[in-house]
């Protein structure tokens, strides 16, 4: 059942301490950057009509701020304009008579990759141009609300370029009439289901945390390059900026939120995690190749939530596109839980379902299986557990008069 690839074989543990420094600067830099970038927003939010007004569907009776997700997009894209530049300078010093004292502040496993990295640069600010216009998009949605024609059709028209950037899936097989089109639709799919996932305080931001943390850690400890057979530091420091970011903003978006991350912010991270996964190399020499279902499986509740959503609303016979109080955390809620308790569920159905991907790496391809089923199986006890709950409650609205007052998306 089991393979002989280890959690972390040799080779990976023995870089485990010079690891630690590095990544708590990536989670700081950019966590400091976003923090102090969100406060600023939220006290010029009003001058520049970035306000999310209270409303039937909504918990908060006070204009609040929207647009944390520029803190957010500040946040990565400062940071990596930074270690770009670093990086750069330490390519040039390695050809200068200083570079020894210069390289001698760099960690070894990263001295051993500059090149490598210096190389990928221009497709990582690439993807963070795409990423930059989704951002953009978010944006001018949450100040003069976008038809959804014209939000889905710039989404599929940035989501095609990346795909022919190289941001696609192979599924181990070049037959692009597949993997392309599949790539375009996961790239859209994840970009709206953070933002529909965007409901509550704390919840969106949470689980893209969730997520990039346990990818991070498969990009280091999990899965290694498939032709150096070194961990993907490359895509696991880029996820830890992002987490960095992401926490930089969830400081202001606890409950009672003082800021709303906005579709711009949710965009953009959905944008990022979908091009993150379509890029990492989930197989090996030592890997099965059943270790493909990690994104389904770390991603499983966003997908779910927004699965259910589009459900509900076309057996409604109501656009998908039409927010409503029927997603995942609005169904707990239904069920008697406070907000607060619906978002801490959430998160931790999102950690039970992804620490799946660990043992994707370790056992057999009907094991593998079975874990991708074992997911599915526990979002369907999920969904029968508030499903009946949330009929119930309909049905106590509907006999008493009192409408549902939730955050709609």
């Amino acid at each position: 059942m089991y393979t002989s690839f280890p959690l972390c074989n040799a080779p990976f543990a023995s870089i485990n301490a010079s690891l630690t420094l590095p990544i708590l600067a990536t989670f700081l830099i950019p966590a400091l950057i976003s923090g102090c970038a969100c406060l600023m927003i939220r006290k010029k939010a009003g001058k520049l009509g970035l306000l999310d007004q209270p409303g039937v569907r909504k918990i908060h009776t006070v204009p609040i701020p929207v647009g944390g997700g520029l803190g957010i997009w500040l946040g990565v894209c400062l940071t990596l304009a930074v270690l770009s530049a670093i990086v750069l300078v330490l390519v040039r010093a390695n050809e200068c008579a200083f570079s020894t004292a210069v390289l001698s502040h760099v960690p070894h496993f990263a001295q051993e990759h500059l090149e490598g990295i210096a190389f990928r640069l221009g497709r990582l600010w690439g993807l963070l141009a795409l990423g930059s216009v989704l951002t953009i998009l978010g944006t001018l949605d949450d100040r003069y609300n976008l038809s959804w024609k014209l939000r889905l059709g710039v989404e599929f028209i940035v989501a095609i370029i990346a795909v022919a950037y190289g941001w696609r899936a192979t599924f181990f097989v070049d037959v692009p009439w597949i993997t392309y089109p599949i790539s375009v639709v996961w790239i859209v799919g994840l970009v709206n289901s953070f933002n529909m996932l965007d409901n509550m305080d704390g919840l969106s931001g949470g689980v893209a945390a969730i997520c990039a943390i346990i990818l991070a850690t498969v990009a280091l400890c999990f899965a290694p390059n498939a032709e150096s057979g070194a961990p993907q530091y490359f895509l696991a420091f880029f996820l830890i900026i992002l987490v960095g970011s992401i926490f930089g903003f969830l400081i202001h978006n606890r409950p009672p939120a003082k800021l709303f991350m906005g579709d711009g912010g949710a965009y953009f991270i959905g944008f990022l995690l979908a091009a993150t996964t379509l890029s990492m190399t989930y197989v090996g020499n030592s890997t099965p190749k059943s270790a493909i279902f990690t994104p389904l499986v770390v991603l499983a509740v966003p997908i779910y939530d927004t699965v259910s959503v589009v459900i509900i609303r076309l057996r409604n016979r109501v656009s998908p596109f039409i927010g409503d109080n029927n997603h995942y955390s609005h169904r707990l809620v239904a069920l008697g839980l406070t907000k607060v308790q619906a978002v801490a569920t959430i998160y931790l159905t999102t950690t039970i379902c992804a620490i799946g991907a660990f043992f994707l790496y370790q056992v057999s391809f009907i094991s593998a299986v079975l874990i991708l089923g074992q997911t599915i199986l526990i979002l369907t006890l999920v969904a029968i557990l508030e499903f009946a709950g949330r009929k119930k409650a309909l049905q106590k609205n509907k006999s008493t008069g009192e409408p549902p007052v939730t955050q709609a998306k």
